[in-house]
């Protein structure tokens, strides 16, 4: 049974390179919906219909299992998705939670009550629709208490990115960066708050200072996803992985190689 990563473009990539690498035995079909990016400017109803559209197509595939690789799928749909979308003996998993266990230093699955933790004031650089949602404020919110947080919608970023101009990224995620220390000068920590960025983090760590903690989601999904299957272990097969696009195939595969410096090769979803 092969696990789904879903994302609306590229960015999920970064989650399933963790993934791959910290669960070689696992299969994995990543499904990115090319056709339909950016999500992050669309509506929150646009934005569950084109998830649980892409979710069930992995269903369809063999994927018991799906992991939410975009963080505004994860903010704007999963809630919903999971309190009544979801078929009985299906699972679908986000990205925002892993991260926010690590910030507030928690165990996977501690559900005890909120308690103060050592960071104070925490921004986040995420896509606009992302930020309207406040999905991740929320979350924050079952878990700690008395964090002050500061969100700044980065507009541009991922089409950049998907496009392959570094350099229009780079400008703008100062730019952005610039935005959010007006507001919130002396951060403690930043999320990443979209897959994409991670490619830009070294750029985020340089404009936010040696002295913010950075926290990027791919890792920390992979090391949470590892937990959870050490409680599943029905879930390993053989280590294959195959990739699918809502879009051209050969254009979305082109993109990938310059996202990922390697080869990858999608078909048609």
């Amino acid at each position: 049974m092969a696990i789904g990563v879903f994302d609306s473009g590229l960015g999920g990539l970064t989650v399933l390179e963790a993934a791959q690498k910290r669960l070689p035995d696992v299969d994995f079909i990543y499904l990115a919906d090319s056709a339909h990016a950016p999500y992050g400017v669309r509506t929150a109803d646009d934005i569950y219909n084109l998830t649980t559209a892409a979710v069930q197509r992995l269903f369809d595939a063999g994927c018991d299992l799906v992991i939410l690789a975009c963080n505004t799928a994860s903010a704007a749909a999963l809630r919903r998705m999971q309190e009544g979308w979801v078929p009985e003996g299906k699972r679908v998993l986000g990205v925002f939670v892993p991260l926010i266990e690590a910030m507030t230093e928690r165990q996977w699955g501690d559900n005890s009550p909120p308690r103060e933790v050592a960071v104070k004031h925490v921004a986040l650089f995420a896509t606009p629709a992302t930020v309207s949602s406040r999905a991740f404020q929320r979350e924050l919110a079952f878990r700690a208490i008395g964090v002050d947080v500061e969100a700044q919608a980065c507009g541009g970023v991922v089409d950049a990115i998907e496009d392959g101009d570094m350099i229009l990224a780079e400008a703008l995620v100062r730019s952005h960066v610039d935005a959010l220390k007006r507001k919130m000068p002396h951060p403690q920590a930043a999320i990443l708050g979209c897959t994409h960025y991670p490619l830009m983090q070294d750029v985020f760590q340089q404009a936010l200072g040696a002295d913010v903690q950075v926290y990027s989601q791919a890792n920390l999904v992979g090391e949470s996803l590892a937990d959870y299957l050490t409680r599943h272990p029905d879930k390993m097969g053989t280590g294959t992985s195959a990739y699918l696009t809502t879009g051209d195939p050969k254009r979305v595969s082109d993109r990938a190689v310059q996202f990922m410096r390697r080869q990858i090769t999608f078909v048609s979803a």
